[in-house]
Protein backbone atom coordinates (compact mmCIF):
# COMPACT_ATOMS: atom_id res chain seq x y z
CA UNK A 1 0.00 0.00 0.00
CA UNK A 2 1.73 3.48 -1.11
CA UNK A 3 1.94 6.00 1.51
CA UNK A 4 3.15 9.24 1.81
CA UNK A 5 5.27 10.77 4.84
CA UNK A 6 4.60 15.30 4.76
CA UNK A 7 6.41 17.62 6.73
CA UNK A 8 5.09 20.93 8.28
CA UNK A 9 7.46 23.08 5.53
CA UNK A 10 5.97 21.11 2.54
CA UNK A 11 8.32 18.44 2.07
CA UNK A 12 6.65 15.06 0.54
CA UNK A 13 8.25 11.64 0.68
CA UNK A 14 5.91 8.82 -1.02
CA UNK A 15 6.87 5.26 -0.21
CA UNK A 16 5.45 1.70 0.96
CA UNK A 17 3.70 1.40 4.33
CA UNK A 18 3.84 -1.36 6.25
CA UNK A 19 2.07 -1.64 9.66
CA UNK A 20 -1.40 -0.26 10.56
CA UNK A 21 -2.75 1.76 7.71
CA UNK A 22 -4.26 4.59 10.37
CA UNK A 23 -2.33 8.08 9.79
CA UNK A 24 -0.34 9.25 12.65
CA UNK A 25 0.95 13.09 13.34
CA UNK A 26 3.93 13.35 15.16
CA UNK A 27 7.73 15.05 16.08
CA UNK A 28 10.45 13.65 13.06
CA UNK A 29 13.38 12.90 14.65
CA UNK A 30 16.14 10.62 13.27
CA UNK A 31 17.99 7.75 15.04
CA UNK A 32 21.69 7.32 13.94
CA UNK A 33 22.38 3.30 15.37
CA UNK A 34 22.76 0.61 13.21
CA UNK A 35 21.49 -1.91 15.21
CA UNK A 36 18.75 -2.17 18.20
CA UNK A 37 15.81 -1.19 16.05
CA UNK A 38 13.20 -3.20 18.68
CA UNK A 39 14.55 -1.28 22.03
CA UNK A 40 14.21 1.83 19.99
CA UNK A 41 10.84 1.44 19.12
CA UNK A 42 10.02 0.67 22.61
CA UNK A 43 11.77 3.05 24.58
CA UNK A 44 9.22 5.59 25.94
CA UNK A 45 11.29 8.59 25.36
CA UNK A 46 10.38 8.62 21.53
CA UNK A 47 6.42 9.39 23.18
CA UNK A 48 4.13 11.10 20.04
CA UNK A 49 7.38 10.64 18.15
CA UNK A 50 8.14 9.68 14.12
CA UNK A 51 11.09 8.07 14.64
CA UNK A 52 13.37 7.70 11.41
CA UNK A 53 16.01 4.79 11.43
CA UNK A 54 19.20 6.41 8.79
CA UNK A 55 20.61 3.13 8.87
CA UNK A 56 19.40 1.85 5.53
CA UNK A 57 18.12 -1.93 6.29
CA UNK A 58 15.90 -2.27 9.28
CA UNK A 59 14.19 -5.60 10.43
CA UNK A 60 16.28 -7.96 9.06
CA UNK A 61 16.55 -9.64 12.39
CA UNK A 62 12.75 -9.39 13.44
CA UNK A 63 10.67 -9.30 16.64
CA UNK A 64 11.62 -11.36 19.40
CA UNK A 65 10.17 -11.28 23.51
CA UNK A 66 13.56 -10.47 25.13
CA UNK A 67 14.65 -7.06 23.82
CA UNK A 68 11.51 -4.38 24.81
CA UNK A 69 12.39 -1.40 26.85
CA UNK A 70 8.86 -1.03 27.35
CA UNK A 71 5.83 -3.60 27.33
CA UNK A 72 3.88 -0.94 25.15
CA UNK A 73 5.90 1.10 22.34
CA UNK A 74 4.92 5.22 22.83
CA UNK A 75 5.62 6.20 18.94
CA UNK A 76 3.41 7.64 16.23
CA UNK A 77 5.41 5.84 13.52
CA UNK A 78 8.16 4.77 11.84
CA UNK A 79 10.08 6.07 9.00
CA UNK A 80 12.95 3.53 7.08
CA UNK A 81 14.50 3.56 3.88
CA UNK A 82 14.08 -0.45 3.83
CA UNK A 83 11.84 -3.03 5.46
CA UNK A 84 12.99 -6.24 5.93
CA UNK A 85 9.75 -9.02 4.78
CA UNK A 86 11.65 -12.23 5.88
CA UNK A 87 13.77 -11.59 8.94
CA UNK A 88 16.26 -14.61 9.66
CA UNK A 89 17.47 -14.97 13.09
CA UNK A 90 17.18 -17.67 15.66
CA UNK A 91 15.05 -15.58 17.82
CA UNK A 92 12.75 -13.78 15.68
CA UNK A 93 9.15 -14.07 16.46
CA UNK A 94 7.39 -11.43 14.27
CA UNK A 95 8.20 -8.86 11.31
CA UNK A 96 8.41 -5.37 11.83
CA UNK A 97 4.94 -5.04 9.54
CA UNK A 98 3.52 -7.81 12.21
CA UNK A 99 4.14 -5.92 15.71
CA UNK A 100 3.27 -2.75 13.87
CA UNK A 101 0.19 -4.65 12.66
CA UNK A 102 -0.19 -5.57 16.13
CA UNK A 103 0.50 -2.61 17.87
CA UNK A 104 -1.84 -0.25 15.68
CA UNK A 105 1.26 2.03 14.38
CA UNK A 106 1.74 2.76 10.73
CA UNK A 107 5.29 2.81 9.15
CA UNK A 108 6.41 3.99 5.80
CA UNK A 109 9.66 2.21 3.95
CA UNK A 110 11.27 3.26 0.48
CA UNK A 111 11.76 6.64 0.98
CA UNK A 112 14.88 8.72 1.02
CA UNK A 113 15.79 8.45 4.51
CA UNK A 114 19.45 10.36 4.05
CA UNK A 115 17.30 13.63 2.34
CA UNK A 116 14.81 13.61 5.48
CA UNK A 117 17.84 13.47 7.79
CA UNK A 118 19.46 16.52 6.09
CA UNK A 119 15.98 18.26 5.99
CA UNK A 120 15.73 17.51 9.60
CA UNK A 121 19.74 18.53 10.56
CA UNK A 122 18.99 22.19 8.46
CA UNK A 123 15.85 22.98 10.07
CA UNK A 124 15.46 21.47 13.39
CA UNK A 125 12.62 18.88 14.38
CA UNK A 126 9.34 18.95 12.51
CA UNK A 127 6.56 17.99 12.68
CA UNK A 128 5.06 15.62 9.96
CA UNK A 129 2.46 13.17 8.98
CA UNK A 130 2.54 9.37 7.70
CA UNK A 131 -0.72 9.16 5.97
CA UNK A 132 -2.53 7.28 2.95
CA UNK A 133 -1.53 8.66 -0.76
CA UNK A 134 -5.07 10.00 -1.35
CA UNK A 135 -4.51 12.47 1.45
CA UNK A 136 -4.50 16.16 -0.36
CA UNK A 137 -0.99 17.92 0.65
CA UNK A 138 -2.59 21.07 0.98
CA UNK A 139 -5.28 19.54 3.46
CA UNK A 140 -2.52 17.74 5.82
CA UNK A 141 -0.21 20.75 5.68
CA UNK A 142 -3.60 22.72 7.18
CA UNK A 143 -4.04 20.02 9.86
CA UNK A 144 0.01 20.13 10.69
CA UNK A 145 0.16 23.86 10.98
CA UNK A 146 -3.06 23.64 13.37
CA UNK A 147 -1.44 20.32 15.74
CA UNK A 148 -0.48 21.06 18.69
CA UNK A 149 2.30 18.89 20.29
CA UNK A 150 1.13 17.40 23.58
CA UNK A 151 3.11 18.30 26.28
CA UNK A 152 2.09 15.45 28.85
CA UNK A 153 4.14 12.71 27.35
CA UNK A 154 5.57 11.65 30.79
CA UNK A 155 2.31 11.10 32.25
CA UNK A 156 1.50 9.34 29.20
CA UNK A 157 4.80 6.82 29.62
CA UNK A 158 5.05 6.46 33.75
CA UNK A 159 3.41 4.13 36.01
CA UNK A 160 0.53 4.77 37.42
CA UNK A 161 0.74 3.20 40.71
CA UNK A 162 4.14 2.06 42.76
CA UNK A 163 5.64 -1.61 42.40
CA UNK A 164 8.34 -3.60 43.75
CA UNK A 165 11.19 -5.38 41.82
CA UNK A 166 12.56 -6.91 45.39
CA UNK A 167 16.39 -7.93 46.07
CA UNK A 168 18.37 -8.43 48.77
CA UNK A 169 21.01 -5.12 48.55
CA UNK A 170 20.40 -1.24 48.87
CA UNK A 171 16.82 0.22 48.65
CA UNK A 172 16.83 2.50 45.31
CA UNK A 173 13.30 4.33 44.18
CA UNK A 174 13.33 4.65 40.61
CA UNK A 175 10.69 7.46 40.04
CA UNK A 176 9.62 6.12 36.19
CA UNK A 177 9.63 9.43 34.07
CA UNK A 178 9.61 6.89 30.99
CA UNK A 179 11.81 4.18 32.44
CA UNK A 180 13.58 1.77 29.89
CA UNK A 181 13.31 -1.41 31.05
CA UNK A 182 16.75 -1.28 31.21
CA UNK A 183 17.79 0.60 33.94
CA UNK A 184 15.94 -2.14 36.24
CA UNK A 185 17.75 -4.28 34.90
CA UNK A 186 20.89 -2.89 35.93
CA UNK A 187 19.72 -2.22 39.40
CA UNK A 188 18.13 -5.82 39.71
CA UNK A 189 21.72 -7.13 38.32
CA UNK A 190 22.95 -5.51 41.48
CA UNK A 191 20.67 -7.04 43.77
CA UNK A 192 19.19 -4.07 44.62
CA UNK A 193 15.92 -3.88 46.30
CA UNK A 194 14.12 -1.38 43.76
CA UNK A 195 10.85 0.42 44.29
CA UNK A 196 9.16 2.00 41.04
CA UNK A 197 7.05 5.03 41.88
CA UNK A 198 5.00 7.16 39.14
CA UNK A 199 6.84 10.85 37.84
CA UNK A 200 4.20 12.80 40.43
CA UNK A 201 5.72 10.94 44.13
CA UNK A 202 6.16 13.72 46.24
CA UNK A 203 9.13 13.81 48.27
CA UNK A 204 6.94 12.98 51.33
CA UNK A 205 5.89 9.49 50.00
CA UNK A 206 9.47 9.05 48.31
CA UNK A 207 11.62 9.21 52.04
CA UNK A 208 8.71 7.78 53.68
CA UNK A 209 9.64 4.47 51.96
CA UNK A 210 13.22 4.54 53.64
CA UNK A 211 14.84 4.49 50.43
CA UNK A 212 19.27 3.98 50.14
CA UNK A 213 19.14 5.68 47.17
CA UNK A 214 16.85 7.65 44.43
CA UNK A 215 17.39 6.87 40.83
CA UNK A 216 15.51 8.99 38.50
CA UNK A 217 14.63 7.80 35.22
CA UNK A 218 14.65 8.79 31.55
CA UNK A 219 11.84 10.14 29.71
CA UNK A 220 10.21 12.40 26.71
CA UNK A 221 9.37 15.79 26.38
CA UNK A 222 9.96 19.16 27.64
CA UNK A 223 11.86 18.71 31.42
CA UNK A 224 9.98 22.05 32.31
CA UNK A 225 6.58 20.37 32.02
CA UNK A 226 7.22 17.88 34.57
CA UNK A 227 6.65 20.78 37.62
CA UNK A 228 5.87 17.81 40.00
CA UNK A 229 9.03 16.04 39.69
CA UNK A 230 11.18 19.62 40.06
CA UNK A 231 9.70 20.39 43.48
CA UNK A 232 10.33 16.44 44.35
CA UNK A 233 13.94 16.87 43.45
CA UNK A 234 14.45 19.89 45.69
CA UNK A 235 12.77 17.80 48.24
CA UNK A 236 14.48 14.87 48.64
CA UNK A 237 18.67 16.48 47.76
CA UNK A 238 20.88 16.32 49.97
CA UNK A 239 18.66 13.92 52.42
CA UNK A 240 19.43 10.65 49.84
CA UNK A 241 21.99 9.98 47.50
CA UNK A 242 20.55 10.77 43.91
CA UNK A 243 21.35 9.43 40.56
CA UNK A 244 19.76 10.82 37.37
CA UNK A 245 19.62 9.48 33.95
CA UNK A 246 18.69 11.44 30.56
CA UNK A 247 15.16 13.63 31.86
CA UNK A 248 16.44 12.78 35.11
CA UNK A 249 19.46 14.49 34.50
CA UNK A 250 17.79 17.70 32.94
CA UNK A 251 14.88 17.88 36.07
CA UNK A 252 18.14 17.27 38.36
CA UNK A 253 19.56 20.24 36.55
CA UNK A 254 16.31 22.97 36.85
CA UNK A 255 15.75 22.12 40.63
CA UNK A 256 19.10 22.97 41.18
CA UNK A 257 18.75 26.52 39.88
CA UNK A 258 20.01 25.90 36.05
CA UNK A 259 18.10 25.95 32.84
CA UNK A 260 17.11 23.84 29.63
CA UNK A 261 16.47 24.62 26.26
CA UNK A 262 14.96 22.77 22.84
CA UNK A 263 17.95 21.19 20.73
CA UNK A 264 17.67 21.76 16.89
CA UNK A 265 17.78 18.30 16.62
CA UNK A 266 19.04 16.30 19.53
CA UNK A 267 21.27 13.62 20.27
CA UNK A 268 19.50 9.71 19.19
CA UNK A 269 21.87 6.87 18.34
CA UNK A 270 24.31 4.86 19.68
CA UNK A 271 27.91 6.05 18.81
CA UNK A 272 27.81 9.35 20.69
CA UNK A 273 31.46 10.24 22.00
CA UNK A 274 31.21 12.10 25.75
CA UNK A 275 34.52 13.05 27.64
CA UNK A 276 34.68 13.21 31.77
CA UNK A 277 36.85 15.85 32.36
CA UNK A 278 38.52 14.27 35.72
CA UNK A 279 39.92 11.52 33.87
CA UNK A 280 39.56 12.64 30.33
CA UNK A 281 38.74 9.39 28.85
CA UNK A 282 36.15 9.27 25.94
CA UNK A 283 33.24 6.78 26.04
CA UNK A 284 31.33 5.86 23.35
CA UNK A 285 27.81 6.02 24.59
CA UNK A 286 24.02 5.47 23.44
CA UNK A 287 21.87 8.94 23.87
CA UNK A 288 18.40 10.21 23.07
CA UNK A 289 17.20 13.47 24.19
CA UNK A 290 15.99 16.70 22.42
CA UNK A 291 17.04 18.73 25.22
CA UNK A 292 19.91 20.02 27.00
CA UNK A 293 21.03 21.81 30.19
CA UNK A 294 22.42 25.21 29.24
CA UNK A 295 26.35 25.46 30.09
CA UNK A 296 26.06 29.60 31.10
CA UNK A 297 22.78 28.76 33.36
CA UNK A 298 25.24 26.49 35.77
CA UNK A 299 27.41 29.20 37.04
CA UNK A 300 25.48 30.81 39.87
CA UNK A 301 24.30 27.03 40.63
CA UNK A 302 26.23 24.57 43.55
CA UNK A 303 26.55 22.12 39.91
CA UNK A 304 29.96 21.04 38.67
CA UNK A 305 29.91 19.93 35.09
CA UNK A 306 31.51 16.51 34.41
CA UNK A 307 31.26 15.03 31.30
CA UNK A 308 30.57 16.85 28.18
CA UNK A 309 29.72 15.95 24.45
CA UNK A 310 33.06 15.66 22.01
CA UNK A 311 30.96 16.68 18.99
CA UNK A 312 29.33 19.95 19.84
CA UNK A 313 30.21 20.28 23.80
CA UNK A 314 26.76 20.09 25.03
CA UNK A 315 26.83 19.22 29.23
CA UNK A 316 26.45 15.71 29.55
CA UNK A 317 27.19 15.01 33.04
CA UNK A 318 26.60 16.95 36.25
CA UNK A 319 27.61 16.52 40.22
CA UNK A 320 26.47 18.61 43.28
CA UNK A 321 29.31 20.14 44.86
CA UNK A 322 27.69 19.53 48.38
CA UNK A 323 25.58 16.64 48.60
CA UNK A 324 25.81 12.97 46.74
CA UNK A 325 24.23 13.51 43.78
CA UNK A 326 25.24 13.53 40.07
CA UNK A 327 23.38 12.98 36.58
CA UNK A 328 24.43 12.38 33.08
CA UNK A 329 22.94 12.91 29.96
CA UNK A 330 23.33 9.82 28.03
CA UNK A 331 22.49 6.10 28.43
CA UNK A 332 24.99 3.83 30.66
CA UNK A 333 22.20 1.21 30.68
CA UNK A 334 22.65 0.88 26.64
CA UNK A 335 19.78 -0.87 25.06
CA UNK A 336 20.87 -0.34 22.46
CA UNK A 337 24.47 0.73 22.53
CA UNK A 338 27.62 0.54 24.12
CA UNK A 339 28.30 -0.36 27.53
CA UNK A 340 31.80 1.82 28.42
CA UNK A 341 29.34 3.60 30.98
CA UNK A 342 28.08 0.90 32.67
CA UNK A 343 29.84 1.68 35.99
CA UNK A 344 27.62 4.05 36.81
CA UNK A 345 25.65 2.09 38.70
CA UNK A 346 28.46 1.09 40.23
CA UNK A 347 28.99 4.16 41.03
CA UNK A 348 25.79 5.11 42.57
CA UNK A 349 25.92 2.48 45.09
CA UNK A 350 29.39 3.09 45.98
CA UNK A 351 28.40 6.60 46.47
CA UNK A 352 25.17 5.06 49.25
CA UNK A 353 28.17 3.18 50.99
CA UNK A 354 30.27 6.14 51.35
CA UNK A 355 27.47 8.14 52.53
CA UNK A 356 26.23 5.73 55.02
CA UNK A 357 29.47 4.97 56.12
CA UNK A 358 29.64 8.58 56.99
CA UNK A 359 26.75 8.50 58.93
CA UNK A 360 27.46 5.72 60.67
CA UNK A 361 30.83 7.29 62.09
CA UNK A 362 28.91 10.72 62.32
CA UNK A 363 26.40 9.01 64.75
CA UNK A 364 29.22 6.71 67.13
CA UNK A 365 30.98 9.84 67.35
CA UNK A 366 27.75 11.90 68.97
CA UNK A 367 27.31 8.64 71.26
CA UNK A 368 30.79 8.95 72.52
Amino acid sequence: MKKQLILEDGSVFIGEGFGSDTSSIGEVVFNTGMTGYQEILSDPSYCGQIVTLTYPLVGNYGINRDDFESITPAINGFIVKEASDFPSNWRNELSLHEYFQNKNIPGIAGIDTRMLTRIIRKYGTLKGMICNIEEKVEDVLERLRATQLRHDQVKQVSTKTPYPSPGRGKRVVLVDFGMKHGILRELNNRNCDVIVVPYNTTAEEILALSPDGVMLSNGPGDPKDVEEAIAMIKGILGKVPLFGICLGHQLFALACGANTEKMKFGHRGSNHPVKDLATGKVALTSQNHGYTVKEDSIENTRLDVTHIAVNDGSIEGLKHKDFPAFTVQYHPEASPGPEDANYLFDQFLQMIETEESGCAEKCQSVQI
